[in-house]
């Protein structure tokens, strides 16, 4: 229950960046579309995020286009991740086998640029 909240959340916080950060509008608009998601391995808890200059669209489930998606292990692992969104969180839990990244790292990288705006 509390990643669905979470996750429900940053749908949210990223929609409020768009309409109030420059910053975070700024850096969309190098970026020009992210389409990503967030989930579980066995899919019980999974969300996406259709990141473009124009608006962001969130919503559950994981469509198969996406740009890049954030697998975790377990609800447990994508909290604790998540609360400290930072390179090495991702990079120490990809080494344990607990978070894994499927899609191009690069655009886990422009999604951190984006996400240090929140």
């Amino acid at each position: 229950m509390k990643l669905r909240l979470m996750l429900w959340l940053l749908g949210w916080m990223l929609k409020r960046a768009l309409r109030r950060k420059p910053a975070f509008r700024e850096t969309l608009s190098e970026i020009r579309r992210l389409d990503w998601g967030i989930a579980t391995e066995d899919l019980s808890i999974a969300r996406h995020y259709l990141m473009s200059p124009q608006g962001i669209q969130a919503g559950a489930g994981l469509p198969v286009d996406l740009d890049l998606e954030l697998r975790f292990d377990d609800e447990a692992t994508a909290i604790r991740v998540l609360r400290k969104p930072t390179q090495q969180a991702f990079l120490d839990g990809m080494m344990a086998g607990k978070v894994r990244l499927v899609g191009d790292s690069g655009d886990l990288q422009k999604l951190q640029k984006l996400l240090k705006h929140l």
